[in-house]
């Protein structure tokens, strides 16, 4: 198959061809598409002209009155509109830029100061559109390009990022709420080993190292965050998970409870090395504070651990 034609058509193919023989149909004539696009009307032919030659086809039936596309213009059409539209959505993502900060997690994002975060950001920078979007990848979405920064709770080498402690977080037993563990203010740590725990070994905090070797629980391995709450929801398994879970996923048929004698699970915010969001350290002080104000009011006044869901 020859496919130098194909190559030099690829090559010489400008958007404003695309636009052109768009803005002719949408238009219904010329001489519309022409005052839509503030250019003259013989450069509208000369750019549709130039889109049949490139491609070897003809894409209009013109007559006095009406302009139609011909088969081969219509399926030319179709995929110049999704050009068009993917290059649009390319110039508006570049163009806004800095001005929007995605921010990344797997689970849960700042947990129970999730909605201040949102409001202090809102009112600090309004200039700086917040998002926060949950991915099911290690890093939260940030080694797949999909956001600026990343809430981190799972054991991960932080060493490929820049990366700062803004917190910890107590851990708390997931269980169904018929469970007779959920009538209990707390958990043991060592009583955890003769149930089934739930783990979610790609992007949980929870590994069997929380235990000595010999006394570790049964395991059922769970996919994400919505697998690992539907498993417990049956009862034929519990879970062990930082507060922020507790705090943002409130379910029917799912109680908390918190556990003790186990670490705290810290909390990380991570980014890449090179080319930083520039509201990247606002992101970090702003989480920062907000745990340390929670941490000084838990030391004040302890909260029971009542979080039945």
């Amino acid at each position: 198959m020859d496919t130098r034609r194909g190559d030099s058509a690829s090559a010489g193919l400008e958007l404003k061809h695309l636009r052109c023989m768009v803005a002719i149909i949408d238009t219904g004539s010329f001489t519309d598409a022409a005052l839509e696009l503030g250019i003259s009307q013989a450069a509208v032919s000369r750019n549709l002209l130039a889109l049949e030659k490139l491609l070897g086809v003809r894409l209009m039936h013109r007559t006095s009155r009406t302009v139609a596309p011909t088969p081969a213009g219509v399926q030319v059409l179709a995929r110049a509109r999704l050009l068009l539209s993917g290059a649009d959505e390319l110039v508006n993502e570049a163009s806004a830029g800095h001005t929007r900060l995605h921010i990344g997690h797997a689970w849960s994002a700042f947990g129970r100061h999730t909605t201040e975060f949102q409001r202090r950001w809102h009112h600090s920078r309004p200039g700086t559109e917040l998002r926060l979007i949950r991915h099911n990848t290690p890093t939260g979405g940030l080694a797949e390009g999909l956001c600026d920064l990343a809430v981190i709770r799972a054991p991960l080498d932080l060493k490929p990022w820049s990366h700062a402690l803004v917190g910890h977080e107590h851990r708390y037993v997931a269980m169904a709420s018929d469970d007779p563990w959920a009538r209990r203010r707390g958990i043991r740590l060592d009583e955890l080993p003769a149930r089934t725990l739930a783990i979610d070994r790609r992007t949980g905090t929870t590994t069997l190292g929380l235990w000595p070797e010999d006394e570790q629980p049964a395991v059922e391995y769970t996919q994400d965050i919505d697998d690992w709450l539907a498993a417990i929801a049956t009862g034929r398994c519990v879970g062990v998970t930082p507060q922020a879970t507790a705090a943002q996923y409130r379910r029917d048929g799912i109680t908390y409870r918190p556990l003790r004698d186990a670490d705290p699970v810290p909390v990380h915010l991570i980014w890449r090395r090179q080319d930083p969001h520039p509201a990247t350290h606002a992101a970090v002080a702003l989480a920062i504070d907000l745990y340390r104000e929670n941490h000084h009011t838990e030391r004040a006044a302890p909260v029971p651990g009542r979080a039945r869901k």
